[in-house]
Parts: structure tokens; C-alpha cells; sequence
């Protein structure tokens, strides 16, 4: 007899996130969870978070909570919501966690889609809650963490307080027995380009997503790596794309944890010299609040490993980190792909420099383990890898989501092929590594030619009295569209950041030595105080565009 063309399947072992949960229980049972309250920071040992995360387990399943029911959050980063990321996946359930920085309508709108049963809610939200709770249908029961007390009913709807579920219910709670390809955890995207849109992720998506991540961050890179020794503290909400998967990586490594609440940066920088901080993760705006915050000199920060993502790092930017003495590099991911898809800590195979670092670590960097990545053409055949001929990013992952929920024709428009298109468009290079040079909907197609506005946006942010910097494509009536370069000015550069001041720099640094074509030059310069934001904390470019679209014609 030969062998069988598929292994039988015996009952037992499952890729599931109880893996990652028994490993620390057995081997990290004294790794720390530090969790910034309203009543202070509180410490616990993993082995008390275990207990914890059974109690409320118990709690849910009391409730009524069984397989698939979804269980929504709106919380900060804490304690509580990181007890939530195992407690409701491992009873069979489906973690949802929803974007706090959503409109009210859109909240409405992606509860009642994923028909969440029951909320656990931070009770800075009571009064979110309090409006909403009403249209959600299928919402059967709150529970209120960070509180002293909690009202018995909210809206008709039986509301509970955490800590006194956890005082009620015993820790010894039975696992079941759940299958590895059975949902986990759903969230949705931001809703940038329409209402937002679900995807959901397996169990083992998400182990296969924190291993593949945790291998990359320990081992690619002779010039960084991330150890059981490394202090996390958690910057990506919670909320978004399951805090990017760090909890689930920083467990699976046994790492010292700090959820700071409510993100705050002078709460932050007091967080990392405490706690001695190596770690974190976020969107360009946290680090930017963080490197200008006014006691932003009186801490050391030169022990912190700080990955960039959500949009590009400008350049301007990464040397500011450099000169605090942050170590600093980019990843990429989606919501759609749990998010990790690349990492750029330049491999060890490179001859990388101190001179040259930023060359690399500014890229969006090189596949993680498991991720098949591509940049293609219209037609769906790969482009160059020259650095200059621009296609579309599109992948395949275990962890990339098979559909949107309950939306079968964004999910035909997203998979063709059998790869998922991404909309992002980049470069390629030989050594495998791609640069996003923007999104589809960014790039500024000005005579039917591309300009890229993440490009122009890394080169304007280093002139020295750039803060920061959005680049938007303006309706002209000659070439389509032309780049508007809304920006930021740094403390005492207010009057003096014009068009002409901003030009003038461009091509005397980029244009003259053939980096960037003059022809892309920003026909407008915008002053303004601040820069709107995104429910994610991204420069919000379509209010932008929205707000400055006939800026040109206006103006003639």
C-alpha cells in the first residue's frame, strides 16, 4: 500500500489560540500584564490573568454566550480587553472589536451587521452606549469594565459590572473542543471609501500570524530584534485589526506587557521610562505627538524599537526618532490580513550600513514567513523588480480573510484570480523587498502620467520646518489633477512655509540631483494648524481632498 493522498484525521490537536494561551500558563506564568486604569496602574502576573480570562469565560457562557456568538468591545487598551482576546475565541465565540473612533451611525451599522450579543464596554463609552444600544436588535446584555459601579439596566438591556462577574464566577471553566478553522475574531475596516466593510479570521490564522511574526521580529535582522526580554507597550488601539496582532505575538514570546489606556503622550513617555519600555508599534501621528511632546527631552529613549505602519513613515520623521536615539522601521498589513503582511527590518543577508539604514527600514519592507506577495500590472503579471515600474500589491496568506462579511461583491472585486488585490500601488526590487508608493486612490494622475504623493510627502518632510505633511491630488483643468501639499509648519516657521519657500527646497534637493521629475512639484503650498485624522489615527486624505478638491480652480 502506498501512502494516502490525505492524512487521516484523528481527533485531538487543533491550531488554536488555547495554544498560545497553555504555552504561557506553562512556560510564562510570571510574565507581566500592566494595565494603566482610572484607579492607576495595576499589575498582574499571567498566571492571575489565566485565572481571569476563565472567570469571565464562565461569565459569558452564564450569560448565554455559545459557538459563534459574537462579542462585541469598545474598550481602550487594557487589562480587560486583553483577557477578551483569549477568553472569547477560546470558549468557541467570535471577539469583535469595534472601532470606538467610528461615527455613531457607523457603529450602529457594523454591531447590527455582526449582530453582536453582548458588549463589554470601557464606561468612558455609557454614554455612546447609552444612544445606540437601542437600535442594535440583537444586543442582549453590557458589561462595564473601569468602573466602581455600574446601573442595573441601560436602555432596557441587562447590564453587568466585569470585576463583580469575575467575583461570581469560578476560574476552573472547560474549555470545548474548537476547530482551528472556526472563526476568532472580526473587525472592520475604517469606512475611508464608503460603510465599513467586516472581515473575519480563524484560530489558526491568527496563531499562524502571530508565529510568522514573531519569527520575523526575532530572527531576519542582525540589526534588530525582538527578545522574551523586550517590554511591549501596546500604542495600536485595540480596536484595529486586532492591535495588530502584537498581544497575541508578545504572548507567544512570553514578553512584559503595558496597556497605557487612553493613549496620552506625556502618559506614554512617564509609561516607557517606568516600565523600561523596548517595544512598541503605531501610525506615524503617535510618534510624532510622542518625539514633539513638550517633555518629550526630559526621557531617554534610546532602548525603544519603534515599527511604523498604518501609512507611510516620512523621512523627516524617522531622522527626528534617530536623533532621540530610537531605533525605528516599517511594516504593512490590512485589516482584511490580520494585519502583518511585511516587515522591513533589513534581513541580515544586506549590507546595510548606519549611513544606509533608512534606505532599507523606510521600505515597506520584505514578506513575513507564509506571505506569497506580488506587484502586478493591469493584467495581473508581475512588473520588474527594478524599483521604478509601479504596480499593484496582491497576496495570499493563511491569515488574509476568505470574504467580507455578508458583502459577496466587494469580496469578488477584492479576490481575483486567487489573490487578493490590496489597491495598494508599489515598486518592486530585486531583493524581494516592495515601497508602497501610494494607495490606487492617492496616486495623482496628472496628465495622464502617475505622480506619487507618499514620494513627495517623505521629500517635504525633511526641510527643516515641516511638522507634518498631507499630499492630495487638486482638480486642474489642463492635466486632470495636480499635487497640493497641505502641511504643518514647525514652532516659529508659521509665516514662512510657502509654495515658493517649499519648491525652492524640493529642487535644490531632489529635483537637481534627479530624484523626484520637477514637473511633480506641488503647484500650491497649504498652511494649517493640524491635520485631520482618521477613526485609526491616519492623516485623513479624502476629507482633504474633499475640502481643497477645486482649490486650483477656485483660485484662478
Amino acid at each position: 500500500m502506498g501512502l494516502p493522498e490525505k492524512l487521516p484525521q484523528r481527533p485531538g490537536y487543533e491550531v488554536t489560540l488555547h495554544s498560545l494561551y497553555n504555552r504561557a500558563k506553562e512556560l510564562f506564568y510570571n510574565m507581566e500584564i500592566v494595565s494603566r486604569t482610572k484607579k492607576g496602574v495595576e499589575r498582574f502576573r499571567f498566571s492571575q490573568t489565566a485565572d481571569r480570562i476563565e472567570k469571565i469565560a464562565s461569565a459569558l457562557a452564564a450569560l448565554g454566550i455559545g459557538k459563534l456568538d459574537r462579542v462585541a468591545t469598545l474598550d481602550w487598551n487594557t487589562h480587560w480587553h486583553y483577557e477578551l482576546y483569549f477568553s472569547v475565541p477560546m470558549m468557541g465565540a467570535v471577539l469583535h472589536p469595534v472601532n470606538i473612533r467610528l461615527a455613531p451611525a457607523e457603529i450602529v451599522y457594523v454591531m447590527s451587521q455582526a449582530e453582536d450579543k453582548v458588549v463589554v464596554t470601557n464606561s468612558d463609552f455609557l454614554p455612546l452606549i447609552e444612544a445606540i444600544a437601542p437600535k442594535i436588535k440583537s444586543l442582549e446584555a453590557i458589561i462595564v469594565v473601569d468602573t466602581d459601579s455600574v446601573p442595573d439596566k441601560i436602555q432596557g438591556i441587562k447590564t453587568y459590572h466585569y470585576e463583580d462577574l469575575l467575583k461570581t464566577y469560578g476560574s476552573k471553566y472547560e474549555w470545548p473542543e474548537v476547530s482551528e478553522d472556526q472563526p476568532a475574531a472580526m473587525g472592520y475596516t475604517s469606512g475611508t471609501t464608503g460603510l465599513p466593510k467586516g472581515a473575519y479570521h480563524s484560530h489558526k490564522a491568527l496563531v499562524l500570524h502571530a508565529m510568522s511574526g514573531a519569527l520575523h521580529l526575532s530572527t531576519i535582522s542582525r540589526y534588530i530584534s525582538v527578545k522574551t526580554e523586550d517590554v511591549i507597550l501596546h500604542l495600536v488601539p485595540m480596536f484595529h485589526v486586532y492591535s495588530w496582532g502584537l498581544p497575541y505575538i508578545a504572548t507567544l514570546l512570553g514578553m512584559k506587557q503595558v496597556y497605557p489606556g487612553k493613549l496620552d503622550a506625556g502618559v506614554i513617555l512617564r509609561l516607557i521610562h517606568e516600565e523600561k519600555v523596548t517595544f512598541m508599534a503605531g501610525v506615524p501621528t503617535i510618534l510624532y505627538m510622542l518625539l514633539t511632546h513638550p517633555d518629550a527631552q526630559k526621557y531617554d529613549l534610546s532602548n525603544v524599537l519603534y515599527v511604523n505602519g498604518g501609512s507611510a513613515l516620512p523621512r523627516g520623521l524617522a531622522e527626528l526618532a534617530k536623533k532621540m536615539g530610537m531605533k525605528i522601521f516599517v511594516g504593512y498589513g490590512m485589516t482584511e490580513t490580520a494585519p502583518i503582511l511585511t516587515l522591513a527590518a533589513p534581513p541580515a543577508y544586506l549590507d546595510v550600513t548606519e549611513e544606509n539604514y533608512f534606505d532599507y527600514a523606510l521600505r515597506t519592507g520584505w514578506p513575513i514567513p507564509l506571505v506569497d506577495l506580488r506587484v502586478v500590472d493591469p493584467e495581473g503579471k508581475p512588473v520588474p523588480k527594478d524599483g521604478k515600474t509601479m504596480g499593484e500589491i496582491v497576496v495570499r496568506a493563511p491569515w488574509v480573510t476568505p470574504e467580507y462579511y455578508m458583502n459577496k461583491e466587494k469580496t469578488e472585486a477584492a479576490w481575483k484570480g486567487g489573490w487578493f488585490h490590496t489597491g495598494d500601488i508599489a515598486v518592486w526590487y530585486e531583493d524581494g523587498s516592495i515601497v508602497i508608493v501610494d494607495r490606487d486612490k492617492d496616486v495623482i494622475k496628472s496628465g495622464g502620467e502617475w505622480i506619487s504623493s507618499v514620494r513627495l510627502e517623505d521629500a517635504i518632510s525633511r526641510h527643516p520646518g515641516v511638522g507634518q505633511v498631507a499630499v492630495i491630488a487638486a482638480y486642474h483643468p489642463k492635466w486632470q489633477e495636480r499635487p497640493v501639499a497641505i502641511i504643518v509648519p514647525k514652532p516659529g516657521w508659521e509665516d514662512k512655509i510657502t509654495t515658493e519657500e517649499i519648491n525652492n527646497y524640493l529642487m535644490k534637493n531632489y529635483v537637481e540631483k534627479g530624484e523626484i521629475p520637477k514637473w511633480w512639484l506641488p503647484d500650491k503650498v497649504i498652511v494649517v494648524e493640524e491635520l485631520p485624522m482618521t477613526s485609526v489615527g491616519k492623516i485623513n486624505k479624502r476629507a482633504l481632498r474633499e475640502k481643497f478638491r477645486n482649490i486650483l480652480v477656485d483660485q484662478q
